[in-house]
């Protein structure tokens, strides 16, 4: 069965990221089938609506290390960044149902997203910094414009996780529930909203976005390039050998 699952009905597409043995951690070949689907969505006139799911114990554990380390995105045309821009752009109303651990992407991911729903169990984190990186998706510019630049500071430098509650009083998300309902609320927002004339979601969502778009571009650029120097750096290399070695790592000396 297919790692990301997508479905359409009644104008509403939902991808669902279905690898539950490795708690949804995203490989190459997923950010590509993302990519992929939310151009067909964009380019489909029967979409008017897109969901983005998990499962109820997890969202998403982020980047799958493994995976990264032996594919990692090293040019503005990997599938990772394609999918970025993909969801950065996406003209059509998002939601997001989350459940569960949402680290690193798995958050940053959701500063794009219009309606965000989250269990009760939800758990975000954007641990960069732990991993001897930087922020991506422009959550170094988005999330210190929605949560303030102390309460970024402590998810971005400090990358300390932050639970559902704290999430719906900086913004990130709409609603908490029970998890066994997150996936069913969001789906009937969805809904909601492809009973909606078309045209006015459009220019309501472009004109909420409008004036960011090209800084969002712009930011997720610098953070890609950063991003790719990081990675053969010391403090990455040291953390994700102590990752695969099951230890802590030691920056004492980076």
């Amino acid at each position: 069965m297919s790692d990301i699952l997508s479905h359409t009905e009644g104008g509403v597409c939902t991808l669902t990221l279905n690898r539950l043995q490795r708690k949804n951690s995203l490989t190459a070949a997923m950010y590509a089938a993302l990519a992929d689907a939310l151009e067909q969505a964009r380019d489909d006139a029967a979409v008017r609506v897109v969901v983005l799911q998990g499962h109820e114990t997890v969202f998403s554990a982020g980047n799958d290390i493994g995976d990264f380390l032996a594919t990692p995105p090293t040019s503005q045309d990997a599938p990772v960044f394609r999918f970025l821009r993909a969801i950065s752009t996406f003209a059509k109303p998002l939601v997001a149902s989350v459940c569960g651990p949402a680290v690193g992407i798995g958050t940053t991911l959701l500063l794009h997203c219009d309606l965000i729903y989250a269990g009760d169990n939800a758990a975000f984190s954007m641990p960069f910094v732990n991993l001897g990186l930087c922020p991506e998706a422009a959550s170094s510019l988005l999330a210190p414009r929605l949560f303030g630049h102390a309460r970024a500071a402590e998810t971005l430098l400090l990358g300390e996780p932050f639970m559902a509650e704290t999430a719906l009083e900086w913004g990130l998300i709409n609603r908490i529930v029970p998890p066994a309902q997150a996936n069913a609320l969001a789906q009937q927002q969805a809904r909601k909203l492809a009973a909606k004339p078309m045209a006015s979601l459009l220019e309501t969502k472009r004109l909420m976005k409008q004036g960011s778009g090209a800084d969002v571009a712009q930011r997720m650029q610098e953070e890609s390039l950063s991003f790719g120097r990081m990675l053969t750096e010391p403090a990455a290399k040291e953390a994700f050998t102590a990752f695969m070695q099951k230890r802590l790592p030691d920056f004492s000396q980076l």
